[in-house]
C-alpha cells in the first residue's frame, strides 16, 4: 500500500485534476503524480500552457536539487527536493519511478507561475519559442502531432502578444475591408 511521504498515512483516494486521475492523501491534501501525470494535468488545466515545459530534468540551470528525508509512495525510494525555476515550489521527485509529490496548493502555484510567465513574455520571445517549437516537431521527444499542437499554441500567443504590443496595427487590420 502506498504510504504518504509527509503524514505517513496509508489511506489515499483518487482525485481528478483537469480529467487526470492522481492519488491524494485526505489528511494532508498532498498529491502524488505518477510519471507524466503532472505534465498532463497542467496541459489540461490551461491549453495555453501546453507548450510550456515543466519537465524536471530538461532545464538543469533552473533547478536546485537537495536530498529529502521522504520516501516515494510508489516504489519506496528516497525523494529529492527540486526548487524549480521561479515557481516558488519545491517538488519532491523520485528518480527511480519519476513520480512527483506536491504538497497542498502547490499544483495551483505551479500553474499560476507558468501563467504569469506567459503574460510576461515579449513578442520577440514568442518568435524564438515558435522557432524552437518548429524545430522540435522533427527533433523533439514528443510525437509530431503533439509538437505541432505546441507550435500552434505558441503562434496563437505570439499573435495576441504582437497586437498587445502594437495596438495601432490591430486597429488598422480590423479596419481593412474583407473581400
Amino acid at each position: 500500500m502506498k504510504t504518504c511521504p509527509k503524514c505517513s498515512q496509508q489511506h489515499l483516494r483518487k482525485a481528478t485534476i483537469a480529467s487526470i486521475e492522481v492519488d491524494e492523501y485526505p489528511k494532508c491534501k498532498g498529491l502524488w503524480f505518477e510519471d507524466q501525470e503532472l505534465r498532463l494535468a497542467k496541459d489540461h488545466t490551461d491549453r495555453d500552457l501546453v507548450w510550456m515545459d515543466f519537465e524536471i530534468w530538461k532545464h538543469p540551470d533552473r533547478f536546485q536539487v537537495e536530498q529529502r528525508p521522504l520516501r516515494c509512495p510508489g516504489c519506496g525510494s528516497q525523494l529529492v527536493g527540486i526548487q524549480y525555476g521561479s515557481t516558488g515550489v519545491t517538488v519532491d521527485y523520485c528518480k527511480a519511478c519519476r513520480g512527483l509529490w506536491l504538497d497542498k496548493g502547490e499544483f495551483k502555484r505551479i500553474v499560476r507561475a507558468l501563467t504569469d510567465e506567459l503574460s510576461s513574455k515579449s513578442a520577440a520571445e514568442y518568435v524564438r519559442a515558435s522557432l524552437q517549437e518548429a524545430e522540435e516537431m522533427f527533433t523533439g521527444p514528443e510525437s509530431f502531432l503533439s509538437e505541432w499542437s505546441d507550435l500552434r499554441a505558441v503562434l496563437r500567443l505570439l499573435q495576441l502578444r504582437f497586437f498587445v504590443e502594437h495596438p495601432g496595427l490591430m486597429g488598422s487590420i480590423m479596419g481593412l475591408p474583407l473581400r
